[in-house]
């Protein structure tokens, strides 16, 4: 035991994180925790989620701070368990998901380990997080605590990350965790609300698209009531989808191209268009020209990053609903707006879609499988993607109702969080369904977690789209006129490797069987895993080449 008067460090650092409403910690701890985890094991607040890796962990945290608002917390070790956590970090930083990362390094003060396992932890995550500090004294933990929640929760939300050393992890100290801050985001200009107020009003075919900023602050009810007073249609990007219910008369569509589809010709149709919660980070919906081109106005709570395609005319800062709701007390609708263009190219892909969902052959077509899946999921179910090019299908196609409903990461983009993802999801929600869909490529990057939902008594469906190959670049490798190579694989047998879990496994073997297994793995509780072998051999053909062809023509 460390010398000194006043509570252990370890303690109080356990202290600060139930100030802050810590729920769960993720991860995998080792020797440098110990101290950190005997702490953890006295918490009647805290549960310690173990996990198989520390991506998984990560993933997790993050989800859980999509999801909440609040900062998703997760442990690894020095070194290697440190290095496993910066794929997390920037999968949160990019996608606005906060979290707060502690890791364990070896005595600051003096070692006998020379420098085995040491990594300077502190400047790898600097590029990708808010916020880094190795923790030097015990005196300083509750201000550095706060400090990083703070900062993961302050828009656009990330990830932070705190050192721990064994030394200073058993220190005395006599410093008390410090109270949570309230803050609220400030109100938009109302001189900045007029200006674009003026703009929609006498521009002849507005458009909303709504971005990932616009998902996080939870402006589903104002935009709604400035949809239905005005009529102006909106479209989503990929982080911004079921913000609006996608059943409404106004939608649009979402851009999961990157141009070319018929929601592009829409936006193409517009001389104003109104981004709410854009982020660079994502592919633009929409390309800007320095001439002419249609009045852009950015309403975000941050301004407009300039990108060599985006920036905008008129900025509107301030918190994102209060400045939709200021923009609906102050506009006019116009008697002269035309919307009819634009609501065709959406009628004309959902035409276009339908015909290819009615295609049950066998392996899967995947239309029909987007369309079997949200005909399965209830309104509040929730579906997260890996990263594939399902998702682009599951993007155009699948229709949102509820926000955070469709779980898809178009920032960082990483293989390997479907499952992660849908884990956290069923455990914050038990009574709702949830699905994680994964490529054989992906789902495989974190499989052994398989474990981890089975240990946690989770209920959720993994849905494996095989096609023995990472599909995504194959697709891109056919597009560029290359031929195919370095990119296919053997698979094990995945109900076999299910059930070695303790998870129920199940393979699809016609588009009926398809439809039967999706409804009773959603009906019955576990942990269950189908595999579903894919046709992709349409999908240069279809989202390369039909679509623009089809959209151009109208």
């Amino acid at each position: 035991m460390a010398e000194g008067t006043g509570k252990k460090a370890s303690d109080l650092f356990v202290e600060c994180l139930e100030e802050e409403g810590c729920e769960y910690i993720f991860g995998v701890p080792g020797e440098e925790n110990l101290d950190l985890l005997d702490s953890l094991s006295r918490s009647d607040k805290i549960r310690l989620i173990l996990t198989r890796h520390e991506q998984g962990a990560g993933f997790m945290a993050a989800t859980y701070g999509r999801h909440t608002g609040k900062t998703g917390v997760c442990i690894a070790t020095l070194g290697p368990g440190a290095t496993n956590f910066v794929t997390a970090a920037a999968y949160a930083t990019l996608g606005g998901m906060p979290i707060l990362m502690i890791t364990g390094q070896k005595p600051i003060k003096k070692s006998k380990q020379g420098r085995f396992q040491i990594l300077d932890v502190v400047s790898m995550m600097q590029p990708i997080t808010k916020f880094t500090h190795q923790m030097a004294s015990s005196d300083n933990i509750p201000s550095r605590i706060r400090e990083a929640y703070r900062l993961a929760e302050e828009e656009k939300p990330g990830a932070t990350h705190i050192e721990l050393p064994e030394d200073i992890a058993d220190e005395h100290t006599d410093s008390r965790p410090l109270k949570r801050s309230l803050v609220r985001r400030p109100n938009a200009d109302a001189k900045s609300v007029r200006q674009a107020v003026q703009a929609l009003e006498a521009a002849k075919s507005p458009v909303l698209v709504i971005g990932a900023g616009a998902n996080r602050t939870m402006t589903s009810r104002m935009l709604l009531q400035f949809i239905e007073k005005t009529g102006i249609p909106f479209l989503t990007t990929q982080l911004g989808k079921g913000v609006i219910d996608e059943r409404h008369s106004r939608f649009l569509g979402c851009a999961a191209l990157s141009a070319g589809d018929f929601v592009h010709r829409a936006i193409e149709a517009s001389d104003c268009i109104v981004n709410l919660g854009h982020d660079v980070i994502e592919k633009p919906p929409f390309f800007m020209k320095n001439e002419g081109g249609p009045t852009v106005i950015h309403v975000s709570t941050k301004t407009a990053e300039v990108d060599p395609v985006y920036f905008p005319h008129i900025e509107v800062i301030g918190d994102i609903a209060n400045a939709v709701w200021q923009m609906k007390e102050d506009i006019v609708p116009s008697g002269s707006w035309t919307f009819d263009h634009m609501l065709a190219f959406r009628k004309a892909e959902v035409d276009h879609t339908d015909k290819l969902a009615g295609d049950a052959r066998f392996p899967i077509f995947p239309p029909h499988l987007v369309q079997q899946v949200r005909a399965t999921m209830p309104d509040d179910g929730i579906i997260c993607l890996d990263n594939g090019v399902y998702k682009i299908w599951f993007a155009r196609g699948y229709t949102a109702c509820r926000p955070n409903t469709v779980l898809l990461d178009n920032a960082l983009a990483t293989m390997g969080a479907g499952l992660p993802s849908a884990m956290m999801s069923a455990m914050l929600y038990p009574d709702r369904k949830v699905m994680a869909i994964c490529g054989d490529g992906g789902f495989m990057m974190n499989s052994q977690e398989m474990e981890t939902a089975v240990r946690l008594g989770l209920n959720l469906t993994v849905l494996i789209l095989n096609d023995s190959a990472y599909g995504m670049i194959r697709w891109k490798q056919a597009n560029m006129g290359f031929k195919d190579f370095g990119l296919t694989y053997n698979n094990p047998d995945f109900v076999k490797y299910a059930e070695s879990y303790g998870a129920s496994g199940h393979r699809v073997q016609s588009a009926a069987h398809l439809v039967e297994l999706l409804a009773h793995c959603r009906d019955t509780p576990g942990v269950h895993l189908i595999d579903c072998p894919v046709d992709y051999s349409e999908n240069d053909q279809i989202l390369n080449k039909d679509i623009k062809e089809l959209s151009k023509a109208l």
